[in-house]
């Protein structure tokens, strides 16, 4: 549940969470007089990052120490009292440009060349993914009703593979109650539409294609189509030689954050040997409020549905060639990360490598 807080409030989280980027110490209510302008007392900031510890923004990682930002106090942080630089992602594109010259150099030496820019300007691991050329297309597609509520969508490329995913098929209205012979009249009628307009496009378009153009008929299969359709091509665009380019990953593991020697090698193993989970889910994008433009996925601590990096805050955003998804741009760094950069380095990398592309 999200805390709703006054403008009071939310500056002091706002300096909290600063003040720990900057010092990776606990922070007190001392630190905030001393060094934020926030204009009112000691006593009344104590008062408010109890609030906020309460609220689950802040804890206290022992008794008497001061209190750190909890992932939801990042979370707040990130979604309500920031905004990415627009000067620095400007800068950070002049850099690429200057440094870069992907019109004479080789596709593996511009990514290598990327990565080592993104790592050293945003203090993190980077992570950039090979262009993914060689791309499967639609060959068919079936729905099928298995039990009540639950349809499997079959896929099967031109290369004749076949991959499937589950989905809950979307409630009708209670005085609309279908029975499962029409459901499955619904659904051949459907998949035979979805064939007759996807067939030959690749796995990687459907993520952008048009869905208004279904059926009125159909308009309530519409999110369902969508999203079932956006989940099949997340879990089959893998190549199926996963290759990312990997740098930074000697500093960060320096960082307090991962002085147990077991974290870093549970995150060393996956940068090395797991990189295909990796893949999907830097590759992974929200939906883009203009075609052609990337978005920034931001997934902090406990959000990160990978086990070895859920103390970690990983930042991505898809480039493309044209409208469509080809490869993916990321830092992976402690939740006590400089957000604001962070956040403007990859979507600054993310144009660049989408303008290098097409």
């Amino acid at each position: 549940m999200q805390v709703k807080l006054t403008n009071r409030q939310q500056h002091i989280l706002w300096a909290t969470v600063r003040h720990y980027i900057a010092t990776a110490e606990p922070v007190g209510s001392k630190a905030l007089v001393e060094e934020y302008d926030l204009g009112v007392s000691s006593a009344t900031i104590r008062n408010v990052m109890g609030f906020l510890e309460k609220g689950g923004l802040l804890y206290q990682p022992h008794t008497s120490a001061g209190r750190i930002p909890s992932d939801s106090g990042y979370r707040t942080y990130v979604d309500q009292l920031i905004t990415p630089s627009e000067n620095l992602s400007r800068e950070v594109e002049a850099v690429l440009q200057k440094r870069l010259k992907w019109e004479d150099w080789s596709l593996e030496a511009l990514l290598h060349g990327a990565a080592q820019i993104l790592a050293t300007l945003s203090g993190c691991i980077s992570l950039i993914t090979m262009p993914q050329t060689e791309r499967a297309t639609l060959r068919h597609l079936q729905m099928v009703q298995i039990e009540a509520g639950r349809v499997m969508l079959i896929v099967v490329t031109d290369a004749y593979e076949t991959h499937s995913t589950l989905m809950d098929l979307p409630t009708a209205s209670p005085d609309t109650q279908l029975e499962p012979e029409v459901i499955d009249r619904e659904l051949q009628i459907v998949s035979n539409f979805l064939n007759s307009q996807l067939r030959g496009r690749s796995l990687l378009e459907l993520a952008t294609l048009d869905w208004t153009q279904l059926d009125r008929e159909f308009q309530r299969y519409g999110d369902f189509l969508k999203h079932s359709v956006a989940e099949l091509t997340r879990r089959t665009v893998t190549p199926s030689t996963t290759q990312i380019m990997i740098r930074g990953v000697a500093e960060v593991l320096r960082q307090p954050e991962f002085s147990q020697l077991q974290q870093v090698q549970t995150i060393i193993q996956l940068l090395e040997e797991e990189q295909d989970q990796l893949w999907r889910l830097i590759f992974e994008e929200p939906p883009s409020d203009e075609v052609g433009k990337p978005r920034v996925m931001i997934r902090i601590g406990s959000e990160n549905p990978l086990e070895p990096i859920r103390t970690c805050t990983l930042i991505s955003a898809t480039y493309r060639r044209g409208s469509i998804p080809v490869g993916s741009v990321g830092v992976l760094g402690p939740t006590r990360l400089d957000y604001e950069s962070a956040i403007a380095v990859v979507s600054a990398a993310a144009d660049y490598l989408s303008e290098a592309f097409s």
